[in-house]
């Protein structure tokens, strides 16, 4: 048994996703959620920016003592999940997990992928797919605009900029038939009714957060490492701008926000609490 909480971090508001799933599935433990909101998005930095970014981020989590981290963030895991993985304590990314679902759930051996740019480009969950299923095939499609669009909540469905972005970047993956869609950053399934209705019926999407929290819940569970069952965790955000926009904008990840406590930092310093 280990009482210690559980990392998150992600760019921004999406790894959020993640915290959701693992209040679902692991309710009892603690969890430090680190959203780096000042600096969103990650997608479009280059790579040696994103793994500076990442380890800094990293080295917040463990100086809140975490077990065990999350990496909630697609960009990150395609690109620098390696540099993160030899900090002594278990940490997940999103593409394995996500590649093993959904060569598991396809049935025609297509696969589409939705990404940020800098994701894409690093052809991670490609990679990670072939390796899962050798004889399958994938299209990889960049949504560059998916994350600003939801930062600023315009998530809703029949939203005009959200539709154009939608057509823009769905159209191929429909054409190409996939069956199984692997929504490629922790973001999109907040779109996730605006994306089916685009990608047309039947077509199963992968929450990628989820799948890489199911991950993690095995890992701490065959270390003896979860939190003692019956009590409620608690969930601490640390954000990088505004507490205030974090606080108005997170009810549209968890169900739960009246009493949420969101801390502004600068990576290791507290600056301020609402």
């Amino acid at each position: 048994m280990d009482e210690r909480p559980i990392g998150v971090f992600d760019s921004g508001l999406g790894g959020l996703t993640a915290v959701r799933r693992l209040r679902q599935v692991l309710p009892e433990e603690d969890l430090v959620f680190l959203g780096d909101t000042g600096r969103v998005p990650y997608g479009s930095r280059s790579a040696a920016t994103i793994r500076r970014y990442a380890a800094e981020d990293m080295d917040f989590l463990l100086r809140q003592g975490v077990k065990a981290v999350v990496v909630a963030c697609g960009t990150v895991s395609s690109i620098a999940l390696h540099t993160l993985t030899d900090r002594g304590i278990p940490v997940v990314g999103v593409v394995d997990p996500a590649a093993r679902k959904a060569a598991a759930l396809t049935k025609n051996g297509r696969i589409g992928i939705t990404g940020t740019a800098a994701a894409i480009r690093a052809g991670a969950y490609a990679a990670a797919l072939k390796k899962r299923s050798p004889h399958s095939e994938s299209l990889a499609v960049a949504c560059p605009l998916f994350v600003p669009l939801i930062e600023g909540g315009d998530t809703e469905k029949g939203s005009r900029m959200l539709e154009t972005a939608l057509e823009e970047y769905l159209t191929p993956i429909r054409d190409f038939g996939a069956d199984t869609l692997i929504l490629g950053c922790t973001h999109y399934p907040l779109i996730a009714p605006a994306i089916a209705a685009h990608v047309g019926p039947g077509v199963q999407m992968v929450d990628v957060a989820a799948e890489a929290v199911d991950e993690m819940k095995t890992i701490l569970a065959e270390r003896n490492a979860l939190a003692k069952r019956g009590r409620r965790g608690i969930l601490c955000c640390h954000v990088t701008d505004s507490p205030g926009r974090f606080a108005a904008l997170a009810g549209r990840f968890l169900p739960d926000t009246d009493t949420l406590m969101v801390r502004q930092t600068t990576l290791g310093k507290t600056c301020a609490v609402v």
